[in-house]
């Protein structure tokens, strides 16, 4: 697995955990909750992956422009 689909994942659960943590932080179970939590979840998911995506090319730890580099061809 290449990084980019390991930090995409990585966004996929943080995105799940903030919005079981907040759900039940918040206790209420109503329909608008739920999706006014899971639209807020994407959103920040999202951010939270081009945050790092940033942070590791900052670090020079992930290959700008989903460039694979030596020997990361796929089959």
């Amino acid at each position: 697995m290449d990084q980019a689909k390991r930090l995409k994942l990585a966004a996929v659960a943080f995105s799940i955990f903030w919005i079981g943590g907040m759900q039940c932080w918040s206790g209420e179970l109503r329909p608008i909750n739920i999706i006014i939590l899971a639209v807020c979840g994407a959103v920040g998911g999202y951010l939270w992956y081009l945050a790092m995506q940033w942070m590791f090319q900052a670090m020079r730890a992930y290959p700008p422009n989903n460039d694979r580099g030596a020997g990361g061809e796929t089959p």
